[in-house]
């Protein structure tokens, strides 16, 4: 393992910080009556014990995630989606008005604005031509207070999944935190680069439920890191910040992976037959390649074909004004009959 003092980059008001302790906190074990945490003790009108507090560290539910991808329970944060775990990452490590972090666009745009949140210069350092890592700029724009360096691997809105290669070369030549943002890699049949944690104490994997997992309304996801670095993004997080249901409900998905594997494989299914039938549509003018469940393409005219997908009922995104994405609409893989119609409204108005 490289040799890297993740203390050096913490704030110094979060070395210092004594973490609010709430009353499930201090509590462990069992007991009969609970008279520490100012709860309705009548009860509540709904089932499910919801008159008491989640568990503020997610034990149940981190232990489960452990035996399933094999990592310890000190390093698995979970919070309220991945934004929350970016958003603390920042609270952490960067020093407003002082230090920076560094994105490659186009990428996924709540670095920046949670970069902008916290009063953090981001600098860019945009992807090639090929979407891939420009390593050599990234690092050039590098300096003694670049805290993070963000990658979103697959990539939004480009869909595709960055060189392991790069990634590993940018975890050994920088001293602070490389976040790898890996919101979509169910998707994209390539390992995840969560086995190089135990060798690189500076990165950080961000995964999370809200995609392949089908549970984007849930709000759920994880930061896999060193424990330094868990311990720390707790110790300033609000004390209940996943709730009971959420949680209960998360044990009962990781209960169902085979379910979660077959929807991945119906989703990969349509995305080919997606593919292969906007190619031949005379308005597309070219399609990237995607690990993801949305595809990036090319239009002839982006605004044009957006409106008119709208006055059918039709939502997608339109990418056009995204760093070199110009052109661009991105498209969730939908069902079946959701891809014959938006197949369709183009073909439609398309030629």
């Amino acid at each position: 393992m490289r040799a890297i003092d993740l203390e050096k980059l913490v704030r110094p008001n979060i070395q210092k910080l004594r973490p609010y302790s709430p009353a499930r906190k201090e509590f462990s074990g069992e007991a009969r009556i609970f008279l520490d945490a100012n709860e309705n003790s009548l009860g509540s009108p709904l089932p499910g014990n919801l008159n008491r507090y989640p568990d503020p560290l997610q034990i149940s539910v981190k232990k489960a995630l452990s035996r399933s991808i094999g990592l310890g329970v000190e390093e698995i944060f979970l919070g309220n989606g991945s934004d929350e775990a970016i958003d603390l990452l920042f609270r952490v490590f960067c020093e407003p008005r002082t230090d920076n972090i560094i994105i490659c666009p186009p990428t996924y745009g709540m670095y920046e604005v949670s970069a902008d949140i916290n009063d953090v210069e981001t600098r860019r350092v945009p992807l090639t031509d090929e979407f891939e890592l420009d390593v050599a700029g990234t690092l050039k724009a590098v300096d003694e207070q670049t805290k993070i360096i963000f990658i979103c691997s697959p990539n939004n809105p480009t869909g595709n999944v960055m060189r392991r290669d790069d990634v590993i070369t940018l975890l050994e030549s920088f001293d602070g935190l490389v976040v790898v943002d890996e919101a979509y890699i169910h998707f994209s049949g390539v390992d995840s680069i969560l086995d190089a944690l135990g060798s690189h104490r500076n990165l950080v994997v961000l995964q999370t439920f809200s995609k392949a997992w089908g549970l984007a309304g849930l709000r759920v996801g994880a930061a896999y890191a060193d424990r330094l670095i868990v311990d720390l993004l707790n110790r300033v997080k609000p004390p209940y910040n996943l709730s009971s249901v959420a949680q209960r409900l998360i044990l009962e998905a990781l209960e169902k992976r085979a379910e979660v594997d077959s929807s991945i494989g119906r989703i990969l299914e349509e995305r080919e037959r997606l593919v292969e039938a906007l190619g031949s549509i005379g308005c597309v003018r070219e399609i990237f390649r995607t690990d993801a469940n949305f595809v990036l393409v090319k239009v002839t005219d982006a605004d044009s074909t957006y409106e008119k997908l709208l006055t059918e009922g039709i939502v997608v995104r339109n990418r056009s004004m995204v760093e070199k994405c110009e052109g661009g609409l991105r498209i969730t893989v939908g069902t079946r009959e959701e891809n014959d119609a938006l197949i369709l409204s183009i073909r439609g108005f398309g030629k």
